[in-house]
């Protein structure tokens, strides 16, 4: 945290009175954006659906009973909010084949990370290189690619391409961090985490919705690009501490929350809430930066801009109520230790 932030209101064990850890995040997470939903969630719902059999993925087991625990479409709506129907099924798409292939890719990294080139060297293909696909979940994402194509602008479709790259390499990473004998450290596990979150693929469809391409000279703004990895960071995050349960139950590595908890060998509720300091910080970085520039902001820059707050918010409500994420809402928020906080003094939620 910056040293205008650096000060935080500490509480005691016994101050802490949320029970859960959903009510531990609830009391301390810094969420200045309200709920906004899309309002063409229920047809993005029953795309989602016809999508995935349609190239046969929820024909694998377990597909089917995961995306309803996942509800992809509802995360696509709650983070874009005022995008058009057409933008707002690529997206919700998207998100449903990402949760796929990352469960896939999990269940394969964890026998071997070797085991997962074949999988991701055809998805490098296929964004790189045009490859026709060789599988269905090839298939699928060839199928994004080209939608993403005719929606989107030459340049803006290069970029989705680019970050989506990004994110099949994490995978491959975080693989390589859950064999290795000793947990990896804070940074390296931020470092993955911002890979496989998979969220930058994603503000290329935003700026298709806007008014114009943006300039180069915009998007390679060091501000604007901070606003993004700040942005990234934030939305990942958060499920991450709504995911800690599940993760320390299955014996994941790259998540915020449980990277904390061996850094400090605290609690699993002492390392959400150190966790919940660093997110906070987080946002408050990017919502000051935001409100510097907003002022010299285009129409265009700032429905871009927006889009990455879009997934801040979303990430954080979708996050609250998702099913897979229920073993939150009843694991204990107790012993809390010395870790208490939370807000930069004067701040409230």
């Amino acid at each position: 945290m910056s040293t205008t932030h650096e000060e935080a209101t500490l509480a005691t064990q016994e101050e802490m009175r949320a029970a859960s850890l959903k009510e531990l995040i609830d009391d301390h997470l810094y969420m200045p954006y309200p709920f906004l939903r899309n309002r063409h969630e229920s047809e993005a719902v029953a795309g989602v659906d016809a999508w995935l059999h349609k190239w046969g993925l929820t024909d694998e087991p377990g597909v089917a009973a995961m995306i309803g625990y996942t509800r992809p479409a509802e995360l696509a709506s709650y983070n874009s909010p005022t995008v058009d129907s057409g933008i707002l099924q690529i997206v919700a798409d998207q998100i449903a084949y990402q949760f796929v292939f990352d469960d896939r890719a999990e269940e394969i990294g964890r026998q071997s990370p070797a085991l997962l080139l074949p999988m991701l060297c055809e998805s490098i293909a296929i964004l790189r290189d045009g490859e026709p696909p060789r599988t269905p979940l090839g298939a699928a994402l060839a199928d994004l690619h080209r939608r993403v194509r005719e929606r989107c602008t030459p340049a803006q479709a290069e970029r989705w391409a680019w970050k989506s790259r990004e994110y099949v390499h994490g995978l491959l990473y975080e693989a390589v961090a859950q064999a290795h004998p000793f947990p990896v450290g804070m940074g390296l596990c931020n470092s993955i985490r911002s890979l496989t979150a998979g969220v930058e693929p994603f503000y290329p469809l935003c700026e298709s919705a806007g008014p114009c391409e943006l300039t180069p000279e915009f998007l390679g703004d060091p501000v604007v690009q901070r606003l993004g990895r700040l942005s990234a960071d934030a939305a990942v995050w958060i499920p991450d501490l709504f995911s800690a349960v599940k993760e320390q139950r299955t014996g994941g590595m790259i998540n915020v929350a449980l990277a904390h908890q061996r850094a400090h060998q605290a609690s699993l509720p002492e390392a959400v809430l150190l966790a919940i300091r660093q997110i906070n910080a987080t946002i408050i970085e990017f919502e000051s930066l935001h409100e510097e520039m907003k002022a010299e902001l285009s129409a265009a820059g700032a429905g871009y801009v927006d889009g990455m707050v879009g997934w801040i918010r979303g990430c954080y409500y979708w996050s609250r109520t998702v099913p897979r994420y229920a073993d939150t809402a009843v694991a204990s928020a107790h012993p809390c230790g010395p870790f208490g906080l939370l807000y930069p003094a004067g701040r409230t939620a």
